[in-house]
Order: C-alpha cells, then sequence, then structure tokens
C-alpha cells in the first residue's frame, strides 16, 4: 500500500504522525518506506535519523534559443502556456522559472532554433535507518517545480513493501502530486477554526481525487465539537486522536520520537494502522453502507 499523511495547513502534527506510523509498524516487522514530499521543508529525518547513502540531482528540461537560426517569429511565447517566453523585438527572453518543460517551444518551433538542456532544481537522497527505508527530496531555494522533485521522490521509494508518504501541508499542486497515487490518505487537522476550514478544502481535494480517505485529530481535547460535528455529518471517519499533551511538545522539541519518548501512545499508531487497512479492504459501495 501506499499512504498519505495529508493536511490542508501546516503545523498539524502531520510529519509527527507520519514518522511514528512508518516507525511503529517498521518495529513490528512490516516492511515500510518513509518518503518525505514536504521537499521545501522536509523535517522527517530529524526524528528518524536516518543513514543517507545516496544523493541525486532532480533536473527539469529548459529552452534555450540557437541565435543565428531563430528568426524571431514569435511561436514559442505564443505557444508558451505558463508566460515562461516572451519576443520582444524579435529578441526571445526565457524565463527559466516560470517553465514547466512541457517542450512546445521547441516543438513547434518552425526554424528549429530551441533546444532544451537539463537545469537542476533539486535533490533527492535515500537512506536508511536499522528499521525501515528512507527517501527524501530537497527543493532549491528559489525553485517553483517543486511537483517534478516530488515524483522523483515518489518514483524512488519503489513498490517494495508499504511506502509511507509525508505530503506538503495545503491542497495545491504539489500535495496533489504527492497524493494522486495514493492508496488512503490520512488527514490531519487540529480541533480550531482554521483548522477546520482547511480540512473542508483537503476533503474536497480527495474526493475530487476518488481517494479513499479518513481524518487524524491531533490535540483533538482542546474541545471545538463544530470539528467532530462536521465529520460526522460529512460521513468521514476519525481513525486517530491525539490528546494535547505537553509531553508530546517536548518530546518533539528534543527530535524523538513519540512511541519511544511516550511508550503509552504505541497503541494508538496501531490501532490507526488497523483501521487503515480496514478501511482499505472494504469495496467502496460497502464503505458507503457504513457511513449511512
Amino acid at each position: 500500500m501506499k499512504i498519505a499523511i495529508a493536511s490542508g495547513k501546516g503545523g498539524t502534527g502531520k510529519t509527527t504522525i507520519a514518522t511514528n506510523l512508518a516507525l511503529s509498524r517498521a518495529e513490528a516487522g512490516e516492511r515500510i518506506t518513509l518518503a518525505d514530499c514536504d521537499v521545501e521543508e522536509p523535517n522527517c529525518h530529524i526524528f528518524l535519523k536516518p543513514h543517507i547513502v545516496s544523493s541525486e540531482p532532480v533536473t527539469v528540461q529548459k529552452p534555450e534559443v540557437i541565435e543565428d537560426r531563430c528568426t524571431g517569429c514569435g511561436i514559442c511565447g505564443d505557444v508558451c502556456e505558463y508566460n515562461a517566453i516572451a519576443v520582444i523585438k524579435k529578441k526571445v527572453l526565457i524565463f527559466p522559472e516560470l517553465c514547466h518543460s512541457c517542450g512546445a517551444c521547441s516543438l513547434l518551433c518552425p526554424e528549429n532554433a530551441i533546444i532544451e538542456t537539463p537545469r537542476n532544481v533539486g535533490i533527492i537522497e535515500k537512506g536508511s535507518t536499522a528499521k525501515l527505508s528512507f527517501v527524501q527530496g530537497l527543493l532549491n531555494i528559489g525553485e517553483l517545480m517543486s511537483p517534478t522533485v516530488i515524483h522523483t521522490v515518489r518514483k524512488a521509494a519503489g513498490n517494495n513493501g508499504h511506502v509511507i508518504v509525508d505530503a506538503p501541508p495545503g491542497t495545491s499542486c504539489p500535495v496533489i502530486e504527492a497524493v494522486k497515487e495514493s492508496d488512503f490518505v490520512v488527514l490531519v487537522t487540529e480541533p480550531t477554526p482554521f483548522g477546520l476550514y482547511d480540512l473542508t478544502l483537503a476533503v474536497g481535494m480527495v474526493r475530487e481525487l476518488g481517494l479513499p480517505f479518513a481524518v487524524a485529530i491531533n490535540r483533538s481535547d482542546l474541545g471545538m465539537s463544530e470539528l467532530t460535528r462536521y465529520c460526522d455529518s460529512e460521513g468521514i471517519d476519525i481513525i486517530l486522536e491525539i490528546p494535547d499533551d505537553r509531553r508530546i511538545a517536548e518530546a518533539y522539541s528534543r527530535g524523538e520520537m513519540i512511541i519511544h519518548a511516550l511508550p503509552e501512545y504505541r497503541p494508538l499508531f496501531d490501532s490507526c494502522w488497523t483501521e487503515v487497512m480496514r478501511r482499505h479492504r472494504l469495496p467502496l459501495s460497502k464503505q458507503k453502507e457504513e457511513v449511512l
């Protein structure tokens, strides 16, 4: 299975759940790979402390103009949907940060005056701990092409055992790239007005993608019954509730795993995994019957 841990907003505890769920299952004997797809700010390594064994660049294709062939016809600028090319006074200007490497400019240039060359946008790193495999991506500072790095991370994670994906926060293109091929999505939220609002956006996203999902609530005992009422009204399962325990925050600040620092919480993650497996194996029609 590929299980994505996502959230509509940052700071909800997504990485905490992803790392502890992955390590608890690895220590239970499951073959687990954790893929940190939060490529703008990966931090799973802080808690898992993997031994990194390889690092590879991630590149995209960028257009370059062969001046001797270019007639300044402007077709390349017309076909670029991302405004990465402008033609001014028959001079072609290229803005590589906006380029999505679609190849239309080089394909449709009547003079074959545009070639594509690789441009580095980030790196992926592979490693392991004593219990699980690990892969993470890191987007270069100033780059916008995080979906390319995320795609490379997911591909590097492979299909050997279960893959747990720590997705970026939000509901934009990077998140969709991280979760779109998942077998199940756990949406992490918190009982605050912002948490509820962003959860509704995340629910809309996974439903649009047709992915089975459930909700995990961090700091669940803060109150705000509107969150649970929303889940009840939408037929959404809550499969994990982590209380607002100061000791958890202290362990997090030290870069420690909850299941090690506070072993009484390990059964929560075991139960979450059991529920994910159960929900995934249910036919979609049966899931709808349970909701009704």
